[in-house]
């Protein structure tokens, strides 16, 4: 059946929803289509103070088919959807049409496919949670981290990393990379505390133009609201982690917080409550040693300036006969 089958009869007070900003979110990702789908569900059945076990039967489920739904982590049946809407006393219009496009997302192809043949596996996990966290708070010490990086700094990177690759692999990974920073300036952006250790503004990478750019391009992306970043300087007293990684925070309903470590070759993602405490206390720490945000800018215009410096004194490129 469909959003309309559903809509006759005399609506019950739900004052459960979700808005135009989560069908945002849901599109190109359907796992956070899922997800929102299943809180939603989730919320209308204890606005009704019922237990999964009261409404299995409804669908003729069991209860861990139920719980899984909630949870987002299983693919939602059209027909089973709608008669718990249906259960739940849902009988407003706008709300079945928006459930029946959140459907829709949930059986989408997410974005990244297009770049499954330069995408490692480990990777796709951690494009599909930047879709759904609140926060994203990382700490880098070698690089800047990818979501904040320039085309010409990628690409640099990647060349750096990828001895011999073609020209065509390495400007669909830099493109995909680009693709995920759109993350940033979406209706439903993350926070983000980008926490630098004073190494990143020093190595160079393709040459002093691209890093004048990108420090450029850091000073830019700290005017925007809701991105704050830091620098951990080198005489800070703190004995700083010798990796980065990536704390994120997400929306209740599930999942609450997250650790992504990032390897040679591969990545590990900690959700156990003791692995993240313990990454969040040291969080905290790197926090406290951190420049604060004016002097943490004035280093990177003093980066900037030096880099510009340096480029105006670099040697031109030979023109090709």
């Amino acid at each position: 059946m469909s959003a309309a089958d559903y809509g006759r009869g005399e609506p019950a007070p739900v004052q459960v929803s979700f808005g135009a900003a989560d069908l945002v979110r849901a599109r190109g990702n359907p796992d956070v289509a899922g997800k929102i789908l299943g809180m939603y569900l989730r919320g209308l059945r204890e606005q009704r103070g019922m237990q999964i076990r009261e409404v299995k039967e409804c669908i003729r489920a069991s209860v861990s088919k139920i719980s899984r739904l909630e949870r987002g982590e299983s693919p939602a049946k059209e027909a089973d959807v709608f008669d718990l809407l249906h259960f739940y006393g849902v009988r407003d219009q706008q709300q079945l049409a928006a459930v029946q496009e959140l459907l829709r997302h949930s059986r989408e192809l997410p974005w990244w496919e297009q770049y499954s043949d330069v995408l490692p596996g480990w990777l796709r996990r951690l494009i599909s949670m930047e879709g759904q966290a609140d926060q994203l708070r990382m700490y880098e010490t070698h690089s800047v981290p990818g979501l904040l990086q320039t085309p010409d700094y990628a690409r640099a990177l990647v060349c750096g990393g990828l001895r011999g690759a073609e020209g065509d692999e390495v400007e669909r990974r830099v493109r995909l990379r680009m693709d995920r920073q759109r993350l940033l300036t979406g209706p439903v952006a993350p926070r983000v505390l980008a926490l630098l250790d004073e190494s990143v503004l020093q190595r160079t990478f393709g040459g002093p133009a691209v890093m004048r750019d990108q420090m450029r391009h850091l000073l830019d992306l700290s005017a925007q609201e809701g991105i704050n970043l830091r620098v951990i300087r080198f005489d800070c007293g703190f004995a700083a982690p010798t990796s980065a990684f990536t704390y994120l925070t997400f929306a209740p309903g599930g999942l609450s917080e997250m650790v992504y470590l990032e390897r040679a070759g591969g990545a590990s993602y900690l959700s156990k409550p003791a692995e993240v405490e313990s990454f969040r206390r040291t969080l905290e720490q790197l926090q406290e040693a951190a420049e604060r945000r004016r002097p943490s800018m004035e280093m990177l215009r003093e980066a900037e300036e030096r880099f510009a410096a340096l480029a105006a004194s670099w040697p031109k490129p030979r023109p090709q006969p």
